[in-house]
């Protein structure tokens, strides 16, 4: 077969038809273009989508935050961390050094009445939600570079717990359903409003990425009756409307989210992305069980990366992509992103080795 462009082959890779190769895609932290760029590996004015030849890219184009006139107030700094109040009336600590979860301090919203009192209100379809030149340009970007285009952003999960935190969410899960089915709904309504402005003004894009961190280590953050019950008509809502717009739907969630797995296809998910390895999660297992229904993006172990571990990224890579690259249903990724601690040559070989082995 011939050489595909990367839109061509995602696209064949998600119709589940004969391509090339398995498809190629990463994320990076934000110093390791620069460190590679001083060591010579990288020339200047030359991005690492197209020094390693990436099939995809990505856009996030929405701010959802509840209060867009509200300006983030500075509590309390030190030399490492910074304590902000957002426009959800979230109180969270984040470190300035460098890139992690922020800490939850405090939230205005704890219950029910809050939510339809500060929140609720204030999530309309605004135009000034939408980035409309950043998506424009991005999407050009991706039509001259001939990839893949996502928009990407949250979803229901991911954006509730920036407004009540993960603890008082969880246990409005348990004590108050119908108050978190109603946080699901509105946000499930505002993302396919948005969505309808931005794509009838600048065009669809190639396909839909959300982020759902829905695990952490050997557990996902509800049960899968829980997931059904709650989260899922939100997901099905806003797959949905994907699907009628003829986009494919990945679902990007850190941790272990095995057991929601079937409720996410049921909703609709067209592919699983990252697959996280050091949380509990099984490449080769999810193959052998879903493999028939959904593409699968990522699952190998960013530890083996981090510790340019050259042997062990072999070994794992011979072992996974002869599987996983069957019926035209895997994309290469690392199971999180590569940091500054990994050398340039560990990553070349992972590339090179990776589409060596998974070339049809």
């Amino acid at each position: 077969m011939s050489e595909m462009t990367g839109v061509e082959r995602i696209g064949n890779i998600f119709k589940r038809e004969p391509v090339d190769r398995i498809g190629l895609f990463e994320h990076f932290w934000g110093d390791t273009l620069k460190k590679w760029r001083e060591q010579g590996h990288i020339p200047e004015g030359v991005d690492l989508p197209t020094h390693f030849g990436f099939d995809c890219c990505t856009c996030g184009t929405f701010n959802m935050v509840a209060d867009l006139d509200f300006e983030p107030e500075v509590l309390e700094e030190t030399e490492e961390t910074r304590l902000t109040r957002d426009g959800n009336g979230a109180v969270l600590r984040r470190h300035k050094l460098h890139n992690a979860t922020p800490e939850h301090v405090d939230f205005a919203v704890k219950e029910r009445p809050a939510w339809e009192e500060l929140i609720k209100p204030k999530l309309t379809p605004e135009r000034r939600r939408i980035k409309f030149e950043d998506y424009r340009n991005a999407r050009k970007h991706a039509q001259e570079t001939e990839r893949f285009f996502f928009w990407a952003g949250t979803n229901v999960f991911e954006l509730m717990h920036p407004v009540c935190g993960h603890e008082y969410m969880l246990m409005g899960m348990a004590l108050d359903p119908d108050w978190i089915k109603d946080m699901v709904n509105t946000y499930a309504d505002l993302i396919i409003a948005l969505m309808e402005t931005l794509f009838a003004e600048e065009g669809k894009p190639d396909g839909i990425w959300f982020y759902e961190d829905m695990g952490f280590k050997q557990r996902p953050f509800m049960s899968p009756e829980m997931y059904r019950e709650i989260v899922q008509p939100g997901h099905k809502k806003t797959f949905d409307f994907c699907h009628s717009q003829d986009l494919p739907v990945l679902i990007h969630s850190c941790g272990y989210v095995e057991p929601l797995v079937p409720g996410l296809i049921e909703a609709g998910m067209d592919c699983l992305q990252v697959i996280e390895i050091k949380a509990g999660m099984d490449l080769l297992r999810l193959k052998e069980n879903y493999g028939d229904r959904i593409v699968l993006c990522g699952g190998m172990d960013a530890r083996n990366l981090v510790a340019n571990d050259i042997d062990a990224i072999r070994a794992e890579l011979s072992e996974k992509i002869p599987v996983v690259m069957k019926d035209s249903g895997y994309i290469l990724h690392s199971d999180h992103s590569i940091p500054t601690t990994t050398d340039y040559e560990t990553y070349r070989f992972f590339v090179d080795e990776g589409l060596r082995l998974g070339t049809y």
